[in-house]
């Protein structure tokens, strides 16, 4: 009984910190996971010392709070968390339509096949409603992958790694424009979004290693040298 009023004066990241193998604080995780998800924030770490309890407590182990884990660590991407959640689970549970599912939906997006993720994504909203910004922050990733590759992406393409289009589109290109910093140009074919220069796809932005060694440290490298 001392112990659980102690723990009650703590915060779930510390009791993490303080003892992440504790089996008296799954419960504790689990409320964790839904909080996140219904307040929209997120804790990889909190999230993975509750798949590592599951796995010395296999039987306490719940398909829908797991199920959540991955969904926000799709959400984290391009971050590795998905893998590293993915690794704690056992493969008969993974094995489960709706872990084989969002297994499916990682693959496409590592591999940026948006219009095929989408289109799985849309056969499995009842999955996938249940986190609050979960299109927002895919969408966030694709056009991240996009700023990788492209200076000047075609509305045609931008459309379907996000999976929006028409007048919802328009609005969706309003806000970056005024907000991220993209301009619209006029293409041959279709409308080009300008994004924003980086180190990525303009590759001379991209400083050289030696311009990045203090010259403090170049001289005292020379007397090494002779």
């Amino acid at each position: 009984m001392a112990n659980e009023q102690a723990a009650e004066s703590y915060t779930v990241e510390e009791l993490v910190a303080v003892n992440p193998y504790n089996p008296d604080i799954l419960n504790d995780l689990e409320g964790f996971v839904n909080d996140q998800v219904s307040n929209q924030t997120y804790n990889l770490d909190a999230n993975l010392s509750l798949l590592r309890l599951y796995q010395f407590e296999p039987e306490r182990l719940s398909v829908q709070i797991v199920s959540r884990i991955l969904i926000k660590a799709l959400m984290a991407m391009p971050g590795p968390d998905f893998s590293l959640c993915l690794f704690l689970i056992p493969e008969h549970v993974q094995m489960e339509e709706q872990f084989k599912t969002l297994i499916v939906l990682s693959h496409y997006l590592e591999t940026a096949r948006f219009r095929q993720f989408w289109d799985e994504a849309s056969k499995n909203r009842n999955i996938l409603d249940v986190v609050p910004g979960f299109e927002q922050a895919i969408q966030s990733y694709a056009i991240h992958v996009l700023s990788l590759t492209y200076q000047k992406v075609p509305r045609p393409v931008l459309a379907e790694a996000i999976n929006i289009e028409g007048l919802a589109l328009d609005k969706f290109l309003e806000h970056h424009v005024a907000n991220s910093g993209w301009v619209i140009e006029k293409g041959a074919r279709s409308q080009l979004i300008v994004l924003p220069r980086n180190e990525f796809n303009h590759p001379e932005l991209k400083k050289n290693t030696a311009e990045t060694v203090p010259f403090e440290h170049v001289t005292r490298i020379f007397p090494v040298l002779s």
